[in-house]
């Protein structure tokens, strides 16, 4: 018969036991660490600061452009695609402090040459709900990311074209768009659908935008909430372009949690001329084509089917995915 010392230590094993498991299903389908992050520091009213690369940590609004591309740590490069990551923190009480301390918090930046690659909506028969890592696996895409908003039934809120059809109906005056026309993407605020001559072959229409011709709207910092929650610390989604068709993702990470107006000027420092807001907060998922093998992020539960509103699944139904586009074979001519 075990002794009262070892039922303690077996009791004590299990429980710990427990404890792992939990913290491993929380981390995997929750993103745990992350969400500790983000809970922490949403009601501060402390800039976005981004780590240097001599060390110190400034505000976005401080940096110069070179300085901001100093501060780009390379994750992955490849011909057309590359993906840096920034390291950054917020001020807050001790909960914020030490959780930003233990788990750390980033922003991701991605960029696609439009001559290497295809842009596409992607989406499943009916617009049912699918994720980033489906759209990338069923597809061959190289980077896929969340697009429309979608309403309480889980359809796409806002137009959307695929292979030059329009697929879905417009939602409202919503100002941002991603468009392809005559193989080019582009993404900004509705106006470039005029200003651009051709026919939508790709699109999605989000919200907000908030550049053109790399001026940021006033709207962004003179009403941030009047229209949409400009002001709350959340996973944020921008796509833009420079002006060179060079298409740049600024990315929430793990932990990396902004406004509107703090990842529109991580853009704007980027050289970014056009740029809008894809869905983010909770609903936001990527991923990224690597040597290693696709990464996922997504900013909550995906997997499991909790019906409650506080743990449900987050699934969208439409993508924004990039395939690398086929080599072009020349035949040989004869001399």
């Amino acid at each position: 018969m075990p002794s009262k010392r070892g039922c303690f230590k077996m009791l004590l094993l299990l429980a710990l036991s427990g404890a792992l498991l939990v913290y491993f299903i929380g981390e995997v389908f929750f993103n745990l660490n992350s969400n500790l992050v983000a809970v922490s520091v949403r009601n501060s009213t402390q800039p976005l600061q981004i780590l240097t690369k001599r060390g110190a940590w400034k505000p976005a609004t401080g940096l110069t452009l070179a300085d901001l591309d100093a501060a780009l740590i390379k994750r992955h490069d490849e011909t057309g695609l590359r993906w840096d990551t920034l390291k950054v923190r917020r001020d807050g009480d001790f909960r914020a402090d030490m959780a930003q301390r233990v788990f750390g918090a980033e922003v991701h930046v991605v960029t696609l040459a439009p001559e290497r690659f295809d842009f596409m909506t992607s989406f499943q028969p009916k617009f049912a709900l699918t994720t980033a890592r489906e759209r990338m696996a069923s597809e061959n895409l190289w980077f896929s990311i969340t697009a429309n908003f979608r309403d309480p039934k889980g359809r796409p809120m806002g137009w959307v074209y695929h292979e030059g059809r329009q697929v879905n109906q417009p939602f409202g005056e919503w100002s941002g768009c991603f468009f392809v026309k005559d193989g080019r993407p582009w993404f900004g605020p509705k106006s470039l659908l005029n200003d651009v001559p051709g026919l939508i072959q790709e699109g999605s229409q989000v919200y907000p935008s908030v550049m053109k011709n790399h001026t940021i709207f006033s709207y962004v910092e003179l009403k941030p909430d009047e229209f949409f929650d400009g002001t709350k610390i959340s996973y944020r989604a921008l796509g833009g372009m420079r002006k060179d068709g060079t298409i740049v993702f600024v990315l929430s990470g793990d932990g990396g949690v902004m406004n509107v107006s703090e990842v529109t000027e991580i853009a704007r420092k980027l050289d970014v001329q056009h740029a809008t807001l894809l869905d983010g907060g909770r609903a936001l998922q990527y991923s990224i084509r690597t040597d290693d093998g696709p990464w996922h992020f997504h900013a909550f539960n995906t997997e499991l089917p909790f019906t409650h509103k506080l743990l449900e699944r987050q699934r969208s139904p439409v993508y924004i995915g990039a395939r690398r586009k086929a080599p072009v074979i020349l035949e040989n001519t004869p001399p």
